[in-house]
């Protein structure tokens, strides 16, 4: 039974995967067997979190490009797929928060978190489905939030965007299942990481949380890689269009 999770031969690119929840996720997935491809903007972290997971003993590589950007898509896929392979599996996780009131907000810094958070995962889906189309086979992950559901103060564009890529991964599975794509999406509740890392040692926030939260408790990282892996592999080949909230009952409990 184990096997249908087993991604051997499977290479997989996960955006936004230098640091964070990008890596947790890339490791995860390089345990169950998949060639990783991280990516990131910063050449050098980018460099630094290959050589860890290879140093792990995974199959891992870098490709640096902006997810914002086109040209750069393009041409950092085509060089994945004619050195490594057709990708197989991709996780659109590259993101970013700016925590200010709505009133307060730029055109700019708008535009910025739509473009990381939403336009990002259009774009290289775009470019990365084509090969699965001619292989009609591929899984595509896309990481939502719990503000894909549910608003709060200081982040509407974020949550903005994280509902539209909810509605965007629907609209994926239903243009590419009869290609046998899967497109689903991943919706973590608060993880400690480190955008929001600030969020938990700010002792009032920490404890309202704790309490708005069913299972009492911030989620660790390595909680969401049964969910990754689930998603990436054949045990979930007749599952599309779904969101899996991983938050300790918060949406439940609504």
């Amino acid at each position: 039974m184990l096997d249908i999770f087993n991604l051997e031969g499977k290479i997989a690119l996960i955006t936004g995967s230098s640091r964070g929840l990008g890596m947790v996720f890339a490791r995860g997935l390089g345990q169950a067997g998949a060639r990783v491809v991280l990516n990131g903007r910063d050449n050098n972290r980018l460099s630094q979190a290959v050589q860890i997971l290879r140093g792990e003993g995974l199959d891992a590589y870098g490709a640096s490009f902006d997810i914002t950007n086109q040209r750069q898509i393009k041409e950092q896929i085509a060089k994945v797929e004619g050195e490594i392979g057709l990708v197989d599996i991709l996780v659109n996780n590259a993101g970013i928060q700016i925590r200010k009131s709505l009133e307060e907000f730029t055109e700019s810094a708008w535009r910025e978190i739509i473009d990381t958070n939403l336009t990002g995962a259009f774009l290289v889906s775009q470019q990365v489905v084509r090969g699965m189309i001619k292989r009609k086979s591929g899984k595509i992950i896309n990481i939502c939030s719990l503000m894909s559901e549910i608003g709060r103060e200081t982040i509407a564009p974020y949550a903005a965007a994280k509902g539209g890529l909810k509605m965007l991964t629907k609209a994926m599975s239903v243009e590419w299942a009869k290609y046998n794509i899967q497109v689903n999406g991943i919706g973590p509740g608060y993880f400690i990481t480190e955008m929001t890392l600030p969020l938990s040692q700010d002792k009032s926030f920490d404890s309202w949380l704790k309490r708005r939260t069913p299972a009492q408790r911030w989620g660790h990282p390595e909680e969401l890689i049964g969910t990754i892996i689930f998603l990436s592999s054949a045990a979930s080949d007749f599952i599309n269009g779904q969101i899996i909230y991983v938050d300790g009952g918060v949406l439940a409990s609504l």
